[in-house]
């Protein structure tokens, strides 16, 4: 899968942060540091209503995971959905992505944060997905 490249594209989730180094972007609770992605108005951990914007490490293990068999018309299968657990803690979920065969997914295997094109509008605008690929 073909690394995104940041000229006329948009990302997926607001989440994602394009560019030279790509990495997502989360909440981070000044309470308790419980992370969230998208907007809060408390922290479901603590309460708390104050949260700073922090950067997500890219490196990560694979904590939890499904190879899924069927899906919407048009999504290619099988493929592997998956929670990851990065270096800093953060919890994601996402695809596994670059897996020759997604029946070899394992717990506990190293990923990295990497971004594909996902789609392209009729401008020649790209769409950036991220997933997490094998080290």
């Amino acid at each position: 899968m073909p690394e995104a490249d940041s000229a006329n594209q948009v990302p997926i989730v607001g989440y994602l942060q394009l560019g030279d180094d790509p990495h997502l972007r989360a909440n981070e609770c000044t309470g308790c540091g419980a992370r969230y992605f998208d907007r809060r108005n408390a922290c479901a951990k603590c309460g708390g209503t104050g949260f700073t914007e922090t950067r997500v490490g890219g490196a990560a293990v694979l904590k939890a995971f499904s190879v899924v068999h069927n899906a919407a018309p048009g999504i290619p299968v099988p493929y592997v959905s998956a929670i990851v657990e990065t270096t800093d803690g953060t919890s994601v979920r996402s695809n596994v992505v670059g897996l020759d065969d997604p029946m070899k997914a394992e717990l506990g295997m190293q990923v990295e944060l990497t971004t594909y094109v996902c789609g392209t509008d009729d401008d020649g605008t790209e769409c950036v997905a991220f997933g997490y690929a094998p080290v």
